[in-house]
């Protein structure tokens, strides 16, 4: 090979190797710096660029934008069940039942009163159904008031004052004021889907927290 060709060579080389060199110095300024093997690595920045990649990829403009569709739930059986549901309700004073807690007086004049002995009022429920009595109370504090409860005990005291008509007789009952409930229970089978069958009603007289004097007039 002569002289002028190895030059040739020599020179085209070494011009192709410039230009890999070159073309590879602009791909690793394009690349972001990662430590080396001597370096220490720094804390993430917390400036804006940062904040940048903290966007969630799920945050998507105009994500709501679009037609408003049905959508169809699966329906949930809870399997073998029985309920209780209450029907109607009524107010109702829950009478306290033993002596120092009734009085009659008149005709006319006023009547001045206490409790003069303490006991406990209790919820009263159709016969036979003393087993539905918790159910039937859970349902009426639930539906009616958080103030129901199975029994409230009635301590001596609470004096009370009150003016009867001429010619009437008063009556003066202590208890608790409570209501009157008629309630029925239910069954559904198998997967809990279908229809619910009827078991039995009755009705429960249920007291609360509040007591006090019930007061009525009679003619004898």
């Amino acid at each position: 090979m002569s002289l002028g060709i190895r030059r040739t060579a020599i020179v085209s080389g070494t011009a192709l190797l410039l230009c890999l060199g070159t073309v590879g110095t602009a791909l690793a300024d394009e690349e972001l710096p990662s430590p080396g093997a001597i370096d220490t690595e720094q804390p993430v920045s917390t400036g804006d660029e940062a904040a940048q990649d903290d966007v969630d990829i799920n945050d998507r403009a105009d994500w709501e934008d679009g037609e408003v569709t049905s959508v169809v739930n699966p329906q949930y059986c809870d399997g073998p069940q029985t309920w209780i549901e209450i029907t109607s309700k009524k107010n109702s004073h829950v009478s306290a039942w033993w002596n120092g807690t009734s009085y009659k007086d008149g005709p006319g004049g006023s009547m001045k009163v206490s409790v003069t002995k303490g006991g406990t009022v209790g919820m009263e429920i159709t016969a036979g159904a003393e087993a539905e009595a918790g159910a039937v109370l859970a349902r009426a504090k639930a539906s009616i008031s958080v103030k129901v409860t199975g029994s409230v005990t009635i301590t001596t005291g609470h004096e009370y004052t009150h003016k009867v008509a001429s010619q009437k007789y008063g009556h003066l009952q202590y208890g608790s004021w409570g209501y009157k409930v008629s309630w029925t229970k239910w069954r559904r089978k198998g997967d809990g889907c279908g229809s619910p069958t009827f078991v039995k009603s009755g009705t429960a007289t249920i007291p609360t927290k509040e007591t006090g004097w019930k007061y009525w007039e009679t003619s004898s």
